[in-house]
């Protein structure tokens, strides 16, 4: 059976893969495996949103479910929103996260509020392919009701499981740039209420990402650290296209990577109280050795939230969260939460009382390197056989992808869930030896499409 769910939801440029016609097949297929319950309907503000989303809810309410539309909101909030509701069925997110401005996407939710499971998303792929839709009689089609709560219910949240004295008591300058997604709409209300002097920087909603790409990665937050580094803030803060992720600038103006802000976070969390943390195989080492010293231990798995957060609800696990600033706090939900994320960090600060870079500094030192390879997805399969055959003999980790350990750092090489390219990820105790494994990673894949 192809596949239509990727390592995050369905996702594709819109027009010639992400349109109207998938949204209401998918929006079936949803509503059929929900029975014909209630069901939640979030967005993110890519200009695509309104049309995709208008298309999913008319799927879902022929399939007989009513729909509560939330309007733009971070995926988190739609998320609590359903977890806390007590009778909705599931709910869609229509969003691309981190992707660029031209993609789009649809996420399936359940009733926790938790990105589908392999299995739940497989059964709504049966359903698809197979065209078995529940059509609804003229007298039980689904209605659509608008709620605008869910914003203030996921701040409020938030806000209780802070220490909101402390932080306020600390009066933080906080630089946040939402990059016009749905972060907007919630992060710099929340700093407000933590008492911070708020800056902010592409913080109107705008699907056309005039300010920067969705993805906060160093080349699209140049803006940010520099606003940063020119006004003494305390803080950065950077969130992708559904604020999901967290992003983190330091006092300095420096980019803080994904594995560092990871392991104060996860530190903080166990600290004291032990339990485990579970993150993807992507995740550098420094999380071991971070949670190893703090009294925890490590649990690895496949790349993908969704893959985390059910590791984390299924083992009772204390803390979790991947490398690319996504972060899961179990006793608020069980979903990466960036605007949770922000104000965990501000914590942090206010309870250490030192600067972000400091605490970043004594971090066990490792760096990391990122790179990207067009595959064709067709192509896919075949060129993981190769690299499987190229690393025999080899300290070798295929839990998801191919991962390669050495001595003094480490490398994985595996297809994107969302994109036709295979991703690097190397880690070393230098800049060099990070550099030097991620061409190494790259070579193989060229090596193995250069196979038949």
């Amino acid at each position: 059976m192809t596949r239509l769910f990727g390592t995050n939801g369905i996702r594709g440029v819109v027009g010639p893969e992400m349109n109207a016609e998938l949204a209401l097949k998918v929006g079936r297929a949803i509503g059929t495996s929900f029975e014909g319950g209630p069901v939640a309907l979030g967005r993110d503000t890519r200009l695509s949103g309104p049309m995709l989303a208008r298309a999913a809810a008319s799927g879902l309410m022929s399939a007989g479910c009513d729909v509560v539309d939330l309007g733009v909101v971070p995926t988190p909030s739609a998320q609590y929103f359903l977890a806390k509701s007590g009778y909705l069925k599931g709910g869609v997110v229509v969003t691309a996260s981190h992707n660029p401005r031209e993609f789009n996407g649809l996420k399936a939710l359940d009733a926790r509020g938790m990105e589908a499971s392999r299995e739940e998303e497989e059964a709504i792929e049966s359903i698809f392919f197979d065209g078995r839709f529940r059509v609804a009689a003229w007298s039980e089609v689904g209605s659509i009701r608008s709620d605008d709560t869910a914003n203030h219910r996921y701040l409020d949240a938030i806000l209780a499981k802070v220490d909101v004295a402390s932080i306020r008591k600390s009066a933080f300058t906080v630089v946040v740039d939402p990059g016009n997604g749905a972060g907007c709409v919630v992060t710099p209300y929340l700093l407000r209420s933590l008492g911070c002097r708020v800056i902010s920087l592409n913080a109107q909603p705008d699907g056309a990402f005039p300010g920067r790409m969705p993805e906060p990665i160093p080349e699209h937050l140049g803006d940010l650290m520099r606003v940063v580094s020119e006004v003494h803030a305390d803080l950065g803060i950077a969130h992708d296209g559904d604020a999901d992720r967290a992003i983190f600038v330091d006092d300095k103006g420096s980019f803080v990577y994904g594995d560092k802000s990871l392991a104060l976070l996860a530190k903080a969390a166990i600290q004291g109280r032990g339990g485990t943390v579970v993150t993807p195989v992507s995740t550098s080492s420094l999380i071991d050795d971070v949670v190893r010293a703090a009294g925890g231990r490590v649990v690895r798995t496949r790349v993908g939230s969704p893959i985390v957060a059910r590791t984390m609800f299924e083992t009772g696990a204390a803390f979790g969260g991947e490398e690319n600033g996504g972060v899961i706090f179990p006793d608020h939900q069980f979903c990466r939460d960036g605007a949770m994320s922000a104000a965990k960090m501000l914590e942090i600060l206010a309870h250490e009382g030192k600067r972000l870079s400091a605490l970043v500094a004594a971090l066990p030192p490792y760096h990391l390197k990122k790179a990207n390879v067009s595959v064709p997805v067709e192509r896919r399969d075949a060129v993981l056989a190769s690299l499987v055959e190229l690393t025999k003999g080899r300290k070798v980790d295929t839990t998801d992808g191919v991962k390669i350990v050495e001595a003094d750092g480490a490398f994985l090489v595996r297809p994107s869930g969302t994109e036709p390219i295979f991703r690097v990820y190397s880690e070393g105790r230098t800049p060099e030896r990070a550099d030097a494994l991620a061409a190494e990673g790259v070579d193989l894949i060229k090596k193995a499409l250069g196979r038949r």
